[in-house]
């Protein structure tokens, strides 16, 4: 159930042409539209217009140049909703209520064109829960049975609870008078969830108040909006002419929104400088806000510390900074904007993680906007599940409710589809793509037979690296849990360029901005980076590794000035055998990528710093040779009994136990044990955790929306081990889903293996478009090949 603002029934579609204008402007004036009424000043008109219904507004701006538009309240003159970016395609949605005077504003912040078209639409949402008071109470369980009666009375059950208790979220005295003629008991754990989350949100507007301007680069104290992301985008690229160039991704969000970039280099605009490139996004999923604003941080870190801070300007100078902010910007806007709750119910819109594609549900839930329909925050894909590296495989979900919900079909999303035309036309050398939370620096794979590349212990030194400054743990992604279609898992292996996921902070996905974002950014307490530099530092590793040639590859030659020089690639990769809603697997999905950049000579001697020609997915694993034969597998049984639920801690919560043993040389050589169980429904949810002689847990599998976790451990030391079974989630109502087929099975380690050796098609063309050489050119990771002069064909004369 949802605390404020419910769904209507039936959900009403936006009528984008409920009001439509024309405004106009004889002038344009670079300044925020959002940031207060502007009036008659020049470059700005406005329409005054009354809210029809308590709900949803939604204001499109379209036409040439660069319009930016806000919507105020009339009376109290605070924003409602905003849209700034880099030209006239706006969409701007917010929250307001009947009969609401509101304001909306149009500014001609450059271009030449003197008018653009609003349209203002409406959608009616009812606040069915706006008189209740909502509790979290920890009702008293003491047995499994009373638990299955608390199931059967159909209250609001959170993920919370004991072995003796189970929290409950009540609205109003309906929900405590089915308690109380059950015979339950209980205790109130928060007495107004409403306001304990107002209460987090004051915690900021303190800190903001307190605090005039943050240790942060730009001095922020308070998480951005969409329109302020796009606004300063533009804003450092207007203060920064040379050094910053502002760009829009190839392709639009769901919803029509642009995804915004900010390119930063020595002559920023001339993007074919054959310099190495570094990747640095954030927002991929919509709650995690700390995501954006370190990258958006890290946008202000080189422009204002450039000519300041010498080893910025070193670096600077040698590469090429991409910063995207905000990959999922439609999510982003319903998280960021809703109404706060904090509960993660459907309709608890700010715990939002998907983009906003209904196409995948079904018909019944495909009606209404991604801010206001009936499957509420959970329709929509994971854009970090989409991409083709190994989709379809473990750790994402075929069940369109999931939250790791894969979408229909490898890279299926605009989003996605987006982010890979942009990496697959530039020499991205270097990714990060920043995520909340779980204090971890992630690498490929994402699942562990995958097997790591030949470039392992290269990658793991830089990740370690990284985690030396913030504190973070560094190790393949798998280790956390099966993943796959996520980011790095698809452009390491199909380009090169060595990719690396940022899991920011302990906890929670949009903590106080104080710690999430200015203490982990900065390095200072409490973040596990105080005093080593913090995610500042990590980034600044991460760019010394573009900067240098070992991490990449690089052609240079000779060419003549404004030829231009070209490395082309086309091939086609598998995804891992798709697994269906059940489990089973079937066939992969072969998919295609087409890497194409180019680089204009500046006459004379060039460098074209380019990714290796061998891609790793063909390039080989990295292994080591077996000692030993490994261990045989066995079964083994379900304990008597059935846990309580425990979204807790799995060690000191209700669990079940299993132990074994890991034996070593000269008896074996185990390199990998996998436990296994399985269940029937994939909304039933077990977790898995081993965990060593020492009480550590040293490998996990919790992932959800499957019917089986398989928990690894890689080249474990000899000894024993246990395997803790954790009960995380019953479906109401139904019949205990009790785990089953459980086993343990040895591996031995892998050798070394190589693969084939891939070649860039190098061309060069002249001014004219003709070309004037073609060749291949093998080249590996660290190498530099000398093509000589590269603009003659191999076996010619020299060109003239």
């Amino acid at each position: 159930m949802a605390l404020g603002v419910a769904v209507a029934a039936p959900p009403l579609a936006v009528a984008e042409a409920d009001q439509s204008e024309t405004l106009w402007a004889g002038q344009a004036v670079p300044r925020s539209c959002f940031a207060k009424p502007l009036g008659n000043a020049p470059g700005v008109d406005s329409v005054k217009t009354t809210a029809p219904v308590t709900g949803l507004v939604r204001v499109r701006l379209t036409g040439p140049g660069d319009w930016d538009v806000a919507v105020f309240d009339k009376k109290t003159g605070a924003v409602v909703a905003a849209s700034a970016g880099l030209r006239t395609n706006e969409v701007a949605d917010g929250y307001v209520t009947k009969d609401q005077e509101l304001v909306v504003q149009g500014c001609r912040y450059g271009g030449n064109a003197r008018t653009a078209q609003l349209r203002i639409g409406w959608t009616e949402v009812q606040d069915t829960q706006a008189a209740q008071r909502m509790q979290v109470v920890d009702v008293d369980t003491p047995t499994r049975a009373d638990k299955r009666r608390l199931q059967a009375l159909g209250v609001d059950l959170t993920e919370g609870g004991g072995e003796k208790s189970l929290q409950v979220l009540l609205h109003g005295p309906e929900d405590e008078r089915k308690l109380r003629e059950a015979g339950f008991t209980w205790k109130v754990r928060i007495p107004d969830l409403k306001k304990h989350v107002e209460a987090n949100a004051r915690a900021d507007q303190r800190y903001a108040q307190r605090v005039a301007r943050s240790l942060l680069p730009s001095g922020r104290t308070s998480y951005r909006h969409l329109y302020e992301y796009e606004y300063e985008i533009k804003e450092l690229a207007r203060r920064y002419p040379t050094l910053a160039r502002p760009f829009i991704l190839p392709r639009q969000s769901v919803e029509g929104r642009d995804i915004h970039g900010i390119e930063i280099a020595v002559d920023a605009r001339h993007i074919h400088d054959g310099k190495p490139v570094f990747l640095n996004m954030g927002v991929h999923h919509a709650r995690e806000w700390p995501s954006g604003e370190h990258a958006m941080e890290w946008a202000y870190e080189l422009l204002t510390g450039y000519g300041k801070d010498a080893r910025i300007t070193s670096l600077v100078r040698a590469t090429r900074n991409v910063v995207i902010p905000v990959v999922n910007p439609d999510g982003f806007t319903i998280s960021r904007e809703a109404p706060a709750k904090g509960d993660f119910s459907v309709f608890d819109y700010e715990m939002k993680r998907k983009n906003c594609q209904a196409a995948d549900s079904p018909p019944d839930m495909r009606v209404g906007v991604c801010a206001d329909n009936p499957a509420g925050r959970l329709r929509g894909v994971d854009l970090n599940r989409n991409y083709p590296g190994f989709w379809g495989g473990p750790g994402a979900s075929a069940n369109w409710r999931s939250d790791t919900f894969r979408g229909s079909a490898p890279g299926s999303e605009p989003e996605v589809r987006a982010v890979r035309e942009f990496i697959s036309q530039r020499q991205v050398t270097t990714l990060i793509t920043n995520h909340t939370y779980s204090n971890l620096i992630l690498r490929p794979p994402g699942v562990y037979d995958a097997r790591p590349p030949l470039d392992e212990p290269t990658y793991a030194a830089l990740g370690q690296r990284m985690a030396d400054h913030n504190g973070y743990t560094s190790e393949p992604s798998w280790k956390l849990y099966d993943t796959t279609g996520s980011t790095e898992d698809w452009s390491f292996w199909n380009t090169g360029g060595f990719g690396f996921t940022f899991e920011i902070g302990p906890s929670s996905f949009h903590p106080p901005f104080e710690t999430g974002v200015v203490a982990e950014y900065a390095g200072l307490p409490p973040a596990a980076g105080a005093g080593k530099g913090g995610n500042r530092a990590a980034y600044l590793e991460m760019l010394q590794a573009t900067a240098d040639p070992a991490y990449h590859a690089v052609i240079t030659g000779t060419a003549p000035e404004g030829w231009k020089l070209r490395v082309h690639k086309e091939f086609a990769t598998p995804t891992s055998p798709v697994l269906d809603s059940s489990g089973k697997a079937g066939e992969p999905i072969m998919y295609e990528d087409v890497l194409d950049s180019s680089y204009i000579a500046p006459g004379g001697e060039f460098a074209f710093h380019v990714n290796p020609s061998t891609r790793p997915y063909v390039a080989g694993r990295y292994g080591r040779d077996p000692v030993a034969p490994p261990s045989p597998p066995y079964a083994f049984e379900n304990p008597p009994g059935q846990p309580a639920e425990n979204t807790g801690d799995p060690l000191s919560g209700p669990h079940e136990e299993v132990p074994f043993t890991v034996e070593g040389p000269p008896r074996a050589d185990n390199a990998k044990v996998t436990v296994h169980i399985e269940w029937n429904s994939p909304d039933t949810d077990w977790d898995l955790y081993i965990v060593d002689a020492d009480g550590t847990i040293v490998a996990q599998s919790a992932t959800g929306g499957t019917r089986e976790e398989n928990a690894v451990l890689a080249d474990p030391a000899p000894g024993q081990y246990k395997a803790v079974i954790v009960n995380y989630d019953q479906v109401d109502g139904q019949p205990f889903d009790d785990w089953t087929g459980g086993k343990v099975t040895f591996e031995n380690p892998k050798p070394t293996t190589t693969g084939v050796k891939e070649a860039w098609t190098f061309t060069c063309e002249r001014p004219n478009g003709k070309i004037a050489s073609v060749r291949s050119v093998i080249v590996d990771r660290g190498r530099t090949v000398d093509l000589g002069d590269a603009c003659r064909q191999p076996g010619k004369r020299p060109r003239r």
